[in-house]
């Protein structure tokens, strides 16, 4: 059986190891089959469905005040517009979490930190956000290799509470990722997303594709998305 999908959090198990805060955050999402995106899960971890499909998620946002291991927010490499693409998973537990097939940042040595402590597939881009006209244009473009996305969003004002796909999308408290060969879980805790609708006003994107997933962008988003945001804690990291 898996956990059930609850909004509120569970308490973490332990002390936080990090924290960051995420505003301004915009989720676009598509139905794919379990099947696509079955190959690109860690170990010991399936496909979470939900109406009768898996789904892939590009998500951008600001984020800042990060910390690690209790340290003050880190100025400048604590803060900066995020771009990832990202899956839904449940192990053999019945535990469910993200698994991030990619992340996009402007500090490298907030990269480096997160590859080298979880082993978190983040890469080096030039990234921005901009807010005008009741408008949020994100940009990411990585430094070294191919992949971009240029998203502009048009936040709404009605609130989305009781919708079990939204939840199935937001209410997300942990993260997969491979580790020296072996899968990790990682716990995350913050207070329930205030979620409002959104419209797609622009999207050229390639990081989907980069992904492994391709094609997704010649349709639009089954499901879509707004956040003010929220400030988020991790747990220790568990097998």
């Amino acid at each position: 059986m898996s956990e059930p999908i609850d909004v509120t959090a569970p308490a973490l198990n332990g002390r936080p190891v990090a924290s960051q805060r995420w505003s301004k955050v915009t989720f676009l999402h598509w139905r794919v089959e379990a099947s696509v995106v079955a190959p690109l899960m860690p170990a010991g971890v399936k496909p979470d469905e939900h109406d009768g499909s898996s789904w892939v998620g590009l998500i951008a946002f600001h984020l800042d005040r990060a910390t690690l291991l209790g340290s003050q927010p880190v100025p400048y490499f604590g803060a900066f517009t995020e771009v990832n693409v990202r899956l839904y998973g449940v192990d053999e537990r019945g535990r469910r979490g993200v698994v991030f097939l990619s992340l996009e940042a402007s500090r490298l040595a907030a990269v480096l930190a997160a590859r080298a402590a979880f082993s978190i597939p983040y890469f080096w881009s030039q990234t921005s956000l901009v807010e005008r006209d009741g408008l949020v244009e994100y940009r990411a473009r990585r430094h070294l290799g191919s992949g971009e996305s240029h998203l502009v969003a048009r936040p709404g004002t009605e609130v989305v509470s009781g919708d079990a796909t939204a939840d199935f999308l937001t209410a997300r408290w942990a993260l997969f990722t491979t580790r020296f060969g072996r899968t990790i879980h990682l716990r995350n805790h913050h207070e329930p997303w205030p979620i409002v609708s959104a419209e797609l006003e622009h999207l050229d994107d390639t990081l989907l594709e980069h992904a492994g997933i391709p094609g997704l962008t010649d349709r639009a988003p089954d499901s879509m998305l707004y956040s003010a945001g929220v400030t988020t804690w991790f747990g220790p990291p568990s097998r």
